[in-house]
């Protein structure tokens, strides 16, 4: 294995207090990632990579210096790219370190236009192709889950974002420093926010400001699908199911009315609850109605006058969210609801030419799509859309999150083949 390049940083980074700087290298020695936190090397037995240590001298005078920002090279495995944008911490509204790396390793590249709006960065070829495809996927992650720093055990990649979807973002990444020239123009969309509530994520900002940068004849949503086109995507609504209830000293219960006992019909209804498993276009879709939490009470001595039951219901493409709304009010005839946060599904779309093209290209099987992600968004613009990339979806938000070695090369190497 080559010798590791010496690590470099900038005039102010090195009299950072002594630190260890972890660097992710591929067999001819180029580095991922350039990490300027306390850490333990993960463990690993791949023999495509190494990791070069090396401890910065102390220099207590400038303790208070901010950390070195962690630094991305695109020339490296797809593998280590992946591993370098996990150890970026990027928990949704926390981006914007992320960003930074990202567009730093982005502003160099010549043959692409790069913006940045807040914490979403857009990247784009300008070839004058007959047609231009939006390359997207998020930079933002659940809560952390004692599942950071990457680890790299056997042909797996480990940790927080691995699956959902910095190794689609990393498929991404790699694909727009080394494709100079696609067939088709490109536009790559790395956005801000995707896993909390619709109003806060990037890509529905960047329509509403920027919807020049939306502009596509196809789009790919580098969510993770198993190396597979998964189609269209389900809905999601997120309701608040209202009990109410007296307040009364807890000493003399039974001059009161306790909201939170009150919500045993609310769980008995979810509990008995049959989801639909609607066919669309050959595809079986997979409804879900879950009650995600619980809240009420006002002080220890007192009985409660309300309880809130939060519900998330996962509806299929077929139904639109007015239709959603009153499935919902019909499940819970009775009781007040209060409407938390919405967005549509999308159809599966495989009549549009464009995506029947894509996935006869990439010879594979179509699933459906049981989350919601922001093909549902394209689909809203008139641009068809579909679901790509390396991951087990079914491992997206778990402590155990992974991605396999295979379908991150897969991925990068059927996209390369499609744009060339």
């Amino acid at each position: 294995m080559s010798r590791l390049p010496s690590l470099m940083l900038c005039g102010r980074d090195r009299a950072t207090k002594t630190r260890q700087n972890a660097s992710w290298a591929t067999s001819s020695g180029s580095v991922a990632q350039i990490s300027a936190a306390r850490r333990t090397p993960p463990r690993t037995s791949h023999p495509c990579y190494a990791w070069a240590v090396r401890w910065l001298p102390r220099h207590d005078t400038m303790a208070a210096m901010p950390p070195a920002q962690p630094v991305l090279d695109l020339s490296a495995d797809v593998v280590a790219v992946t591993a370098a944008l996990v150890d970026i911490e990027s928990v949704s509204r926390n981006e914007a370190a992320i960003a930074d790396a990202v567009e730093a390793a982005l502003r160099p590249l010549s043959h692409l236009h790069v913006e940045r709006s807040g914490n979403t960065v857009t990247a784009r070829t300008s070839l004058g192709r007959a047609e231009r495809v939006a390359i997207a996927g998020h930079l933002d992650t659940v809560p952390v889950n004692a599942n950071l720093p990457s680890r790299l055990e056997g042909d797996t990649l480990h940790g927080l974002g691995s699956c959902d979807m910095k190794g689609g973002v990393a498929v991404g990444l790699r694909l727009a420093a080394s494709v100079p020239e696609p067939t088709r123009d490109v536009t790559y969309i790395f956005y801000e926010c995707e896993e909390i509530e619709a109003v806060a994520n990037g890509l529905g900002h960047l329509a509403a400001t920027r919807p020049d940068l939306l502009e596509a004849d196809f789009a790919i949503l580098m969510e993770p699908s198993n190396g597979a086109v998964e189609a269209g995507c389900q809905g999601t609504m997120r309701v608040d199911v209202m009990v109410r209830g007296e307040r009364a000293h807890s000493a003399r219960w039974w001059m009161g009315v306790n909201a939170i006992h009150a919500v045993a019909p609310v769980l008995e209804r979810l509990v008995g609850y049959e989801p639909r498993t609607p066919t669309i276009d050959g595809l079986t879709y997979r409804e879900g109605l879950n009650a995600i939490g619980v809240s009420g009470g006002v002080a220890g001595n007192v009985l409660p006058d309300e309880c809130r039951v939060s519900v998330n219901y996962r509806f299929a493409p077929d139904r639109d969210e007015r239709q959603a709304l009153a499935h919902l009010e019909a499940v819970f005839d009775g009781f007040d609801l209060e409407l938390a946060d919405s967005a549509p599904g999308a159809m599966p779309g495989l009549d549009r030419p464009a995506a029947a093209a894509f996935v006869a290209a990439v010879h594979g099987d179509v699933h459906p799509k049981f989350g919601w992600t922001d093909v549902a968004l394209f689909t809203s613009l008139g641009v068809p859309a579909v679901n790509f990339g390396p991951g087990d979806p079914s491992l997206a938000h778990t402590r155990g999150e992974s991605v396999p070695i295979a379908q991150l090369r897969h991925c990068e190497a059927t996209l390369r083949r499609w744009l060339s």
